[in-house]
C-alpha cells in the first residue's frame, strides 16, 4: 500500500468513527451509537469522543444552527474494543440559540459528559488575537512521521495510524525535551488526506485534533517526555470554542501554553489559526499529570 493510500484509509476510518447510527428506541432522550479506532493502549482517545458527541448533539439541530462552545468531562476511561452509546438531553431551544447535553456511555455507565451550545450565524463586533511572530511554515517543520522508527512501539503504532499530519515547531515530546524549559509550543496539523465538504465534519473534526497535543505545554514546562517512566496522564475536561469555519484538511497552527500546574495537575489552553492567520477556535484543557520523583 502507498503512503498516499495509508493517509486516505486512516482519514477513511476517522469519517467511519464519526458516522453515528440514529437508534428507533423509544426514550425521552435521542440516542445515537458509534465505533473506535482500534488503539493499541486499548483505551478511547478523548479527542475521538469529543468529536461523536458534537456529532451527536448537532444531529438533533437544523443545519444551520452550529456549534460555538463545549464544555465537557472525561469520567472514565474507555474501551476502544467496544461499542459506545450517545444520549442527547435537548436542553433548550430559543429564537438564535440551542443547548444540548451529550453523554457517552460504555457498560450501561458514562464515560463522557458534554454539555454545548449552537447558535445561528448572527452580525457583531469582531476582533481576534493576531497569528503569532515567527512560527516557520509547515512545509519547513519536520513531520512527527520521521519518528516513528525510533519511538516505543505503541507509540510508533499511534503516530503511523492517527489521521492527521502533526508537526511540533519546537521538536516533538516523544524522544527528548529539545531547547529550553518552556510553558508553550506551536504545532502544525492538518488532516492527511481530503475531508467532505460537510462543515459539521469539519468542527467535529477540530475538536478531534483540539485534545492531540494541546497537554504537552505542561509537560515541556517540566522537561518530560511521553516516554518518561512511570508518567501519568489523563485528561479531566475539555472546554473548545469555534470563532469561524475552516477546513482541517488544510494546514492549521495550533499555539498552546500553561498557566499553572499544581496538585498534580495541569492547566493547558490553545488557540488555533488558519495558515493566513484567522483564529478559528480556542480550546482548554486540565490534566491530571504524575511524574515519579527523582533522586
Amino acid at each position: 500500500m502507498t503512503a498516499q493510500e495509508t493517509d486516505r484509509r486512516s482519514v477513511d476510518d476517522l469519517l467511519a468513527v464519526l458516522d453515528l447510527a440514529a437508534s428507533e428506541a423509544r426514550t425521552t432522550e435521542d440516542i445515537f451509537t458509534g465505533r473506535s479506532h482500534a488503539m493499541p493502549t486499548g483505551r478511547v482517545y478523548g479527542g475521538q469522543v469529543l468529536a461523536q458527541s458534537l456529532i451527536a448533539a448537532e444531529r438533533t439541530l437544523p443545519e444551520e444552527r452550529t456549534a460555538h462552545s463545549m464544555h465537557g468531562y472525561f469520567l472514565r476511561p474507555g474501551d476502544a474494543a467496544a461499542g459506545i452509546t450517545f444520549a442527547v438531553d435537548r436542553i433548550h431551544d430559543g429564537r438564535s440559540f440551542s443547548t444540548r447535553r451529550s453523554q457517552a456511555y460504555q457498560g450501561g455507565v458514562p464515560i463522557f459528559s458534554m454539555i454545548a451550545s449552537f447558535q445561528d450565524e448572527d452580525g457583531g463586533v469582531e476582533h481576534q488575537e493576531p497569528f503569532p511572530d515567527g512560527i516557520p511554515a509547515p512545509e519547513d517543520v519536520p513531520s512527527d512521521d520521521l519518528l516513528i522508527d525510533d519511538v516505543h512501539p505503541v507509540t510508533g503504532r499511534l503516530l503511523a495510524d492517527r489521521p492527521a499530519d502533526v508537526r511540533h515547531v519546537e521538536g516533538p515530546l516523544f524522544v527528548e525535551v529539545a531547547g529550553e524549559r518552556v510553558h508553550r509550543q506551536a504545532v502544525w496539523m492538518r488532516m492527511r488526506a481530503p475531508m467532505p465538504d460537510s462543515p459539521g465534519l469539519h468542527r467535529a473534526a477540530l475538536a478531534y485534533l483540539s485534545d492531540m497535543t494541546i497537554q504537552e505545554s505542561i509537560l515541556r514546562r517540566h522537561g518530560v517526555t511521553w516516554q518518561t517512566p512511570g508518567l501519568k496522564v489523563a485528561s479531566l475536561d475539555h472546554a473548545m470554542w469555534w470563532h469561524r469555519f475552516a477546513r482541517v484538511d488544510e494546514w492549521l497552527l495550533y499555539v498552546q501554553e500553561s498557566p499553572s500546574a499544581r496538585g498534580g495537575r495541569g492547566l493547558a489552553s490553545g488557540r488555533i489559526y488558519t495558515q493566513d492567520g484567522t483564529l478559528i477556535a480556542s480550546v482548554a484543557q486540565e490534566i491530571m499529570i504524575r511524574v515519579p520523583a527523582t533522586g
